[in-house]
């Protein structure tokens, strides 16, 4: 059975997160926000603007903050993505198509 952890907002299989190890996981909601997946600044802008073409809501957290991206510079950065979990399999989707290299055939 998958759970959800509200802590880390991530699904999982098991009886502890695996992120921080809470063992108070619950079944998710169609509203709980879930990771996506984490993107150097420049990916994860032009994966913010495909989201809200398609109409996915979505959280975007920086990894370094401002104060530590102005030290190492913002292509250092990179954004964290979150989905409600009612839209997950679609972001997730959406993801798969604009990340994964092509197959080339002989």
């Amino acid at each position: 059975m998958t759970l959800y952890c509200g802590n880390c907002y991530i699904l999982f299989d098991g009886k502890r997160c695996p992120v921080c190890g809470r063992k108070s996981a619950r079944g998710p909601e169609p509203d709980d926000p879930c990771f996506l997946t984490e993107k150097e600044q420049l990916w994860g802008e032009m994966l913010a603007d495909v989201l809200k073409q398609n109409g996915i809501p979505f959280i975007g957290k920086n990894v370094l903050g401002a104060g530590l991206s102005l030290k190492t510079g913002p292509m250092r950065e990179r954004i964290r993505f979150y989905v409600p979990y009612g839209r997950l399999t679609e972001a997730g989707d959406i993801v798969e198509g604009l990340f994964s290299a092509p197959v080339e055939e002989e």
